[in-house]
């Protein structure tokens, strides 16, 4: 296994078609980004999955700073871009490979995510190139005009100028490309984000805000182990509310067990509410093993210091930072094998 492939939304995934692509990078080493991406040999590629608006962004930016980083928009760009350059990690938005722009894929009918509108061809063999440690130039799309920028030119702008309606009506237009092209993506995820209503409040108009979600983590994984909660194996229903840790109305509960997924043995956690204080995290945070954390606490740490993220009251904030310390593990693992196999080699 090359790297870690995941769906937020969501969904995580080694190789995945639409969404976004974190490369990690052994050697630190300056790039420069969008005009050319140049990394080391001992590239790692994150394939993560979603469609727009479900925490991709989000994801990744917490993923950055569980990997100390510091991974920002290039100079001069966009604060908001969901391009971001670091040492160890550059993130590329897969949008940047859509073949017709905006005008011209009204004009045809198209939605973004349907794959006559995106040059995978090339996003594939750009991919390919990174993992080989060579450069490529490649294109970026402009999100505010719809059209594809000279490679020089850095505007993927997250604030993009869209009405609610049209937002909405963009949604609502793009569901059956959605159900043809993402969502079958989670069958080969290694870890999914699955955001649903809540099973706390029974009055239907409150439902939306509260949010369940689940970590849907696939058995038998290289370098990946599933977290769990308590005990490893078992089934958990868990009222954590009390003394160490505050619950308002309608409170928190949390759960993990096994089940099948696309026909995948997979182990779940989930959790339904959301922290009134974050703080007290710490709590939760000693019932988890397998978080691949560096120190006690480090998950508590990562959550407050990015409490104004969306998400960071309840399960999809959480769950995001618990992925990011398992990609970070994994990196890392990788990187050792490779090395180990390269001494092996020289010795030889």
């Amino acid at each position: 296994m090359a790297a870690l492939k995941a769906h937020t939304g969501a969904t995580t995934s080694l190789y995945s078609p639409a969404g976004t692509a974190t490369l990690l990078r052994s050697r630190k080493r300056r790039v420069a980004f969008p005009s050319r991406v140049r990394v080391s040999c001992s590239t790692v590629v994150i394939g993560l999955g979603g469609d727009s608006g479900c925490g991709k962004r989000t994801f990744v930016r917490r993923l950055a700073s569980v990997l100390g980083d510091g991974a920002a928009p290039p100079r001069g760009g966009n604060p908001e871009s969901n391009t971001l350059v670091g040492d160890t990690a550059t993130v590329i938005c897969l949008d940047d490979y859509h073949s017709l722009d905006r005008p011209a894929r009204k004009a045809r009918g198209l939605t973004a995510l349907d794959p006559r509108a995106n040059d995978f061809d090339l996003m594939y063999e750009q991919v390919k190139a990174i993992k080989e440690g060579r450069a490529v130039e490649k294109p970026v799309y402009n999100h505010v005009t719809g059209l594809l920028d000279a490679p020089e030119l850095v505007r993927d702008m997250a604030e993009r100028g869209q009405s609610l309606g049209s937002i909405t009506a963009s949604i609502e237009a793009r569901k059956p490309d959605f159900d043809a092209y993402i969502d079958p993506q989670k069958q080969y995820a290694d870890a999914v984000i699955e955001v649903l209503p809540t099973k706390l409040i029974p009055d239907e108009e409150e439902v939306g805000k509260v949010l369940r979600v689940r970590l849907i983590m696939k058995e038998d994984v290289k370098h990946f182990a599933p977290v769990y909660l308590f005990d490893e194996g078992s089934t958990i229903n868990w009222i954590p509310c009390g003394r160490k840790l505050s619950c308002s109305y309608p409170g928190i509960r949390f759960a993990y067990g096994f089940g099948t997924y696309f026909g995948h043995e997979v182990s779940v956690l989930e959790m339904d509410g959301q922290f009134d204080r974050l703080e007290e995290l710490l709590y939760v945070e000693t019932h988890l093993s397998n978080l691949s954390t560096k120190f006690y606490g480090e998950a508590t740490q990562q959550m407050l210091s990015h409490a104004d993220f969306p998400g960071s009251n309840n399960g999809t904030g959480l769950f995001q930072t618990i992925l990011g310390f398992k990609i970070r593990d994994l990196y890392e693992q990788i990187v050792a094998e490779r090395d180990a196999v390269a001494a092996d080699a020289v010795k030889a």
